[in-house]
């Protein structure tokens, strides 16, 4: 068995950067950036007045002052002409600024009789103008790689970058093996259960940004998986990932299948619970994950080996799991020879973050797995821990 780091490495090792494609910058959204996106001009464009009021000299700005109105700009509807010592614009929010102004007198401050304004007694000090270029200028870049969010759409559509290339959708195949299992919806036979495990892995997929494919139940026969493979590779999936049989039971083939369909295998099984009976490795570009058939055990080696492995994929940089640091609660036992990540609950206490792990660890507990939101590490031969120790945790969570 290899430790958590090495298997990550090794897992990380069966997947290459996959190639970029263009899309509309409007379909964008939780796409991975993968070339910067540079502005071609600056925002705004112009000096626009950010208030409802009136556009004059900064030197006329001066309490009782009377100014003689020469026009009317709105936004959309720039004032041809300028204004010189003694005059002003009526002007609205968002309009460009006329030329030769530099200040904007807010309608409050303002008396107006026809076409003259007289200043009042208590002007604000601010100009009330938002300066050409102020949120950014052109040849400012947005820098790859980065997941695109609903602020960088509003900044790439305010620079007037119409499409963007990003990283294609790395498609990962799920084959679902067992003669116990039958599809959600089906209705099960005696000593059979529902194939959970697929519908958890498919939503990890597609919130990493892949495309996920849930294959039909493969019996436990060689033919039946070696016929999964081959429907993975008739779709080209990127990365194919089997659930159960990765153990060393007499039903338990997939370990066999896979080097039989012509992956060259990185490792089976690993020092970490749950999750034990973990298998890698790749055929070429197509890489190969077997999952435990566990739940918990699936859904957490989901988390720790197959998001990092899509990331990777994407060209992120950040593709290992996140660690944050809590306190413990109350107290917890020694750890045994391999890692454990416990399921657990972090919240925060005033500043502090604190982290309780879950009353029963069993890994076929899906009801108990609901109720965590992170997963607390215990590093191998862990001593017993006090409460109010510092711990590591890796946050649970749904973003790519």
């Amino acid at each position: 068995m290899i430790p958590v780091a090495e298997a990550l490495a090794r897992c990380l090792d069966q997947v290459a950067v996959i190639s970029t494609e263009t899309v509309a910058t409007v379909n964008a959204n939780r796409r991975v950036l993968r070339q910067d996106a540079i502005a071609p001009r600056d925002h705004p464009p112009f000096a626009a007045s950010i208030m409802d009021g009136y556009a004059c000299q900064n030197s006329d700005a001066v309490s009782g002052a009377t100014l003689r109105i020469m026009g009317e700009a709105a936004a959309g509807h720039p004032w041809e002409g300028t204004i010189s010592q003694g005059e002003a614009l009526r002007i609205f929010t968002g309009a460009p600024m006329p030329a030769g102004a530099d200040r904007v007198i807010i309608q409050e401050d303002v008396t107006r009789d026809g076409d003259v304004i007289t200043l009042g007694t208590q002007l604000s000090p601010e100009q009330f103008v938002r300066p050409i270029g102020a949120d950014f200028t052109a040849g400012q870049t947005m820098a790859a790689p980065r997941i695109i969010n609903s602020a960088d759409l509003g900044l790439l559509a305010a620079m007037n970058v119409a499409e963007v290339t990003v990283s294609q959708r790395p498609k990962v195949a799920l084959i679902t093996t067992g003669d116990e299992l039958v599809m959600p919806g089906a209705t099960p036979k005696p000593g059979q259960i529902i194939a959970s495990n697929a519908i958890a892995l498919q939503a990890i997929v597609q919130d990493t940004g892949g495309i996920a494919n849930v294959l039909p139940i493969a019996m436990d026969t060689r033919a039946d998986i070696m016929a999964a493979f081959q429907q993975a590779d008739d779709w080209r999936a990127n990365i194919i990932v089997s659930i159960g049989g990765a153990s060393v039971g007499d039903h338990d083939l997939l370990a066999a299948c896979a080097v039989d369909w012509g992956a060259q295998l990185a490792f089976h099984k690993i020092a970490m619970r749950p999750g034990k009976p973990l298998i890698a490795g790749a055929r070429g570009k197509t890489a190969y994950l077997g999952l435990p058939g566990n739940p918990v055990s699936a859904i957490v080696c989901g988390h720790l080996f197959l998001r990092p492995m899509i990331r990777k994929m994407q060209g992120r940089h950040d593709v290992a799991p996140p660690e944050t640091r809590a306190v413990l609660t109350h107290d917890i036992s020694a750890n045994g020879p391999r890692a454990h990540y416990m399921r657990a609950h972090m919240t925060q206490d005033g500043v502090t973050q604190v982290v309780t792990p879950m009353d029963r660890q069993d890994s076929a507990l899906l009801s108990v797995l609901t109720q965590a939101n992170a997963l607390l590490i215990r590093p191998p031969h862990d001593p017993a821990r006090k409460a109010g120790e510092h711990v590591k945790v890796i946050p649970l969570t749904t973003s790519a």
